[in-house]
């Protein structure tokens, strides 16, 4: 167990949402990756990371729920009306953080949100962004990768560079440019009172390895996490 840096925190909130819908993969939450649901992995990553002290899931789906509370963490059901496509991940936020203060008058002191279509973000991953989120002293802080990409905007049927100069194409190591991969972030819970984000003030990023950082939103997606899957626990052998 890290005691050092359990001494900086008191309580850790990890929310996990779970919508019932979804277009793309249907019932995508709790579709098998290798012989378990999706939702396992982002469970499981939550309940071994050594600095976070609560988990919760927030659902509006039944079955969902269910297999939830099997697996072993607690579930609060959220209503059908923030549960749409269109709905934000903040506003199933806003709705656990305000259920938990008035049934418990329970407050935490950070909240980390962890989305279930990052199934191989682990509990090292976690605690490793926790640690820099408690070290640099930050309001916030994301998980991403380096930004290697080279971005053209159209305008009047011509292409634009947007984010480089043609000329002088920097090479990956280079880049001091960043992507989000959705896998994890990290607030303190006066920072998103004030901004309703999950980012804000002074933020950080952790790096992940891109392996790590597959996020499953199509059904090709899935075919390949599959793979990756097996490509992971061969190398855990």
């Amino acid at each position: 167990m890290l005691d050092n840096w359990s001494k900086l925190l008191t309580e850790v909130l990890a929310i996990i949402p779970a919508r019932g819908g979804s277009k793309e993969i249907p019932r995508k939450n709790i579709s098998k990756l290798g012989n378990k649901p999706l939702l396992y992995y982002t469970v499981n990553a939550a309940k071994k990371s050594n600095l976070i002290t609560r988990s919760i899931i927030s659902t509006d789906n039944n079955e969902i729920s269910k297999i939830a509370k099997k697996i072993g963490i607690e579930v609060i059901k959220r209503p059908k009306k923030i549960a749409g496509e269109k709905s934000l991940v903040e506003t199933a936020m806003k709705h656990v953080l305000n259920y938990l203060k008035k049934k418990e008058n329970y407050i935490p002191d950070v909240v980390v949100l962890l989305q279930i279509t990052s199934p191989f973000r682990n509990e090292k991953h976690i605690d490793e962004a926790l640690k820099i989120f408690f070290t640099k002293k930050l309001d916030s802080v994301f998980s991403g990768n380096n930004a290697h990409v080279f971005v053209w905007e159209e305008k009047e049927g011509l292409v634009f560079p947007k984010n480089h100069n043609p000329q002088k194409r920097i090479r990956r190591q280079e880049s001091k440019k960043y992507l989000e991969n959705g896998a994890i972030s990290i607030t303190k819970i006066k920072s998103f009172e004030k901004s309703n984000s999950r980012v804000s003030g002074k933020t950080g990023i952790y790096i992940m390895p891109e392996i790590f950082s597959i996020e499953i939103d199509t059904k090709l997606d899935l075919i390949l996490a599959n793979e990756v899957l097996k490509i992971i626990k061969k190398n855990e052998k």
